[in-house]
């Protein structure tokens, strides 16, 4: 196990820290520099769009700070319930035990294993951590019904349609019950309606819960949604607005209403969602190994 990996302590009676601190990060591949020292600090419970234009280092930054890819340069510091965690001297299995074990993913297609059902792709990170299959199968039929699919449990990914499709990705990034979730352009394969009902189940299962995300996003209304808006250009923060105080009536954002429980149908506050402990259990009892997928994979990514 790498030493990064272990918990740092704070002193007692300390105020809570941020759940993300980065700074000065950079990534370069060869001369091309797609992240020119970026630093930013994200408080648990916020949710957070970054925009740019395409190749301003939007998908770069999220992955850095996720772990998906190692920075060429700076810190990063990440709280995802088990203590301080430097990403940026994770190896890469680290990082990969991070991801899997702590945080939560959302993509714009899903990454969704289309061979398997609705409630088996759900149920794949805690299968990847050691839980029974129907123990995990269980867990992941709750979610399911949480976020408005009871009954698709059976369901194969080609017979959802887009919506439905990104719930269960939503779902599986929460079935880990992680403190924090990154969403790379979640709904830029959507229409603007079925995004907008998407975001909503997205942020009720985040911010509507304590929990704290991090989204990319092209769509103006969707970061509006979010409470904070953080703009790249060429690597770099050159903006970071908060919500306005004071919205027009009848135009609360999403992260308002999901605040207040007041998301159709989604009112996540009425289930009981947390994880169980679902990590000590044999892998080899879980028939994980029928998925092809890599213990060390993202969620949807196969060997």
């Amino acid at each position: 196990m790498s030493s990064a990996l272990h918990p740092a302590t704070g002193a007692p009676g300390a105020a809570p820290a941020p759940c993300l601190v980065a700074e000065d990060v950079t990534k370069s591949y060869g001369s091309t520099v797609a992240l020119a020292g970026t630093s930013l600090t994200i408080d648990p419970g916020e949710a957070v769009a970054i925009m740019g234009p395409s190749g301003s280092g939007k998908t770069t930054l999220l992955h850095c700070l996720s772990g998906i890819i190692a920075p060429s340069s700076g810190t990063i510091r990440l709280d995802a319930g088990v203590g301080t965690v430097r990403v940026d001297r994770l190896d890469a299995a680290g990082r990969a035990r991070l991801r899997r074990e702590s945080l939560g993913f959302v993509f714009q297609q899903g990454m969704l294993v289309p061979e398997l059902t609705a409630v088996e792709n759900i149920a794949l990170p805690l299968l990847l951590n050691g839980a029974e299959r129907a123990d995990a199968e269980h867990h992941a039929s709750r979610w399911l019904t949480a976020l408005g699919l009871d009954g698709l449990d059976d369901r194969r990914i080609g017979q959802l349609s887009g919506g439905q499709a990104q719930r269960v990705a939503i779902a599986r990034a929460q079935v880990v019950d992680p403190a924090i979730v990154f969403a790379d352009e979640p709904t830029g394969a959507l229409d603007s309606a079925t995004a907008a009902d998407v975001m909503d189940a997205l942020l009720s299962s985040t911010v509507g819960r304590g929990r704290t995300l991090v989204v990319v996003t092209h769509d103006p209304g969707i970061a509006r949604s979010c409470s904070r808006i953080l703009t790249l250009h060429d690597g770099r923060i050159v903006s970071d607005v908060g919500r306005p105080e004071a919205a027009p009536a009848g135009h609360r954002s999403a992260a308002d209403r999901a605040s207040r429980g007041d998301v159709r149908n989604h009112d996540l506050r009425n289930h009981d969602l947390r994880n169980h402990d679902l990590r000590n259990h044999d892998l080899r009892t879980s028939g994980v190994r029928n998925t092809g997928v890599r213990s060390n994979a993202l969620p949807g990514e196969v060997a």
